[in-house]
């Protein structure tokens, strides 16, 4: 039998996409994957209760619905979008919702904050396609031509708490203080303000739609466009060395240091360095719930969200991300949670809900936040805690144990860095001779949008057609 074109280790996103991205165009290929199901951070699981259906990881997907990879393979997937992107409750029973549209939000900021909402961010949902784009590619190249990308451009590259500095109102200081603790860092760090814009202009033009079913069947869907292009999926398949798929090209949708392992032998020397430098980021903490009955929130708005950013005001969000970047474990995380059963009838038994909601802590944390997540869920919806059922739990260390690709929890692909932002001379995927690293260590980051495959497919593409 002749050997694969190429081989991807790894079923994640990116893996999929990468490979489905190669079946397309043609070339045999062969997805290996260590544990039983593919999926990586797309899975879904009964972990509580027969009959609820629960994320593993991925939840929500702003960037699925938008990205270049998924727009061009058109995986079979049912997107549901939640009628409100996001809900930021605050104290008082009072909140502030991200929209599907930039009128709802602005106007639920008031007169001087909604103006400037809808001037900072109406520019980029008009020409959301050229930015994202732009922003999820390879190389960042900002179109100097397109408005919208030097928009992004311009206020994109500060901090979550300067692009917050803008607006008056505390709602929406937290709102933006919320989005862009997304990007598991400091607010004060540069760039967060981009991932908040981001996360905004996708919310304000598409919504944050979740995927009917449980986010599994993103992975089943790209699975069969592999099928359908001739490709092998193993599971159950652990591999040692990249050694025994002799000239076949590789991908490895790993983090940087179980791919130096790997595939040492076939790797530039300067690009093992590079690997060797790489860093895990703060990791999570997440708990899964059986619900007998809705969340209770105490707004009006959050019912109709499929997340919630729970953390209260842009003051209490931002010291809880600096006091994990720190190493400490805050008594008031920011919690992010979605109520994807509110959407899915397919998620729970009749009657029933599920809930899902993490917070970050430090790298390699095996503290149980149990408590402190549940607190915080209280103080904006009293009684939650009456309609647990059952809860299911997992620590940092526990995620890395659930997939050795979370190294000390962090399910982002790495610390957050400027340098992960800026343009680079050399293609970001390609370590060695028809060797590629294309997991979320690699631009344009984590995020269940399939682009570092769907990007690192098309280097192998443009070398060897």
């Amino acid at each position: 039998m002749a050997p694969p074109d190429a081989v991807i280790v790894g079923s994640g996103p990116n893996g999929l996409t990468a490979a489905a991205r190669l079946a397309r165009a043609g070339r045999k290929v062969l997805v290996l994957e260590g544990s039983d199901t593919i999926g990586g951070g797309a899975r879904t699981s009964p972990l509580t209760e027969p009959g609820f259906s629960h994320d593993v990881c991925s939840a929500i997907h702003p960037f699925g619905v938008v990205s270049p990879a998924y727009r061009s393979l058109q995986p079979s997937v049912n997107w549901i979008t939640p009628p409100v992107a996001l809900s930021h409750p605050l104290d008082g029973g009072r909140a502030v919702g991200l929209f599907n549209n930039v009128k709802e939000t602005a106007d639920g900021l008031g007169a001087a904050d909604g103006d400037r909402w809808a001037g900072l961010v109406e520019p980029l949902v008009g020409d959301l396609d050229a930015v994202v784009e732009t922003f999820l590619a390879a190389r960042i190249t900002p179109n100097p031509f397109s408005r919208a990308v030097r928009t992004f451009s311009l206020h994109g590259a500060r901090s979550a708490i300067t692009l917050a500095g803008r607006f008056r109102s505390i709602e929406a200081q937290a709102l933006i203080a919320g989005l862009g603790a997304h990007a598991i860092a400091p607010l004060d760090r540069q760039f967060t303000a981009g991932v908040a814009l981001l996360l905004a202009a996708i919310g304000n033009a598409r919504g944050w739609p979740i995927v009917r079913g449980g986010s599994q069947n993103i992975a089943e869907a790209l699975a069969l466009i592999i099928r359908e292009g001739g490709g092998e999926i193993e599971t159950g398949r652990n591999v040692s060395s990249i050694d025994e798929f002799g000239e076949s090209a590789v991908f490895l949708d790993l983090n940087p240091l179980a791919a130096k392992t790997l595939a040492r032998t076939r790797m530039n020397p300067a690009d093992i360095m590079t690997l060797e430098k790489w860093k895990p980021g703060a990791g999570v903490f997440k708990v899964d719930y059986a619900l007998d009955a809705p969340i209770p929130w105490a707004d009006p708005i959050s019912p109709r969200a499929g997340t919630v950013h729970i953390g209260g005001t842009l003051d209490e969000i931002a010291a809880a991300e600096e006091a994990v970047s720190k190493g400490d474990h805050p008594d008031r995380p920011f919690v992010l949670l979605a109520q994807q059963s509110d959407f899915d009838c397919q998620r729970a038994p009749p009657g029933k809900r599920t809930g899902w909601a993490y917070c970050h802590v430090p790298n390699g944390s095996d503290r149980d936040m149990t408590d402190a997540i549940e607190a915080q869920i209280e103080r904006f919806a009293p009684g939650f805690a009456d309609r647990v059922v059952t809860r299911h739990v997992r620590t940092a260390v526990g995620f890395e144990g659930y997939n050795a690709n979370y190294v000390g929890g962090d399910i982002g692909g790495g610390a957050f860095a400027v340098g992960r932002f800026l343009p680079s001379v050399k293609n970001p995927y390609r370590i060695g001779h028809r060797l590629y690293l294309c997991s979320s260590a690699t631009p344009p980051g984590s995020g269940t949008h399939g682009m570092c495959g769907w990007n690192a497919a098309r280097a192998e593409i443009d070398g060897h057609s």
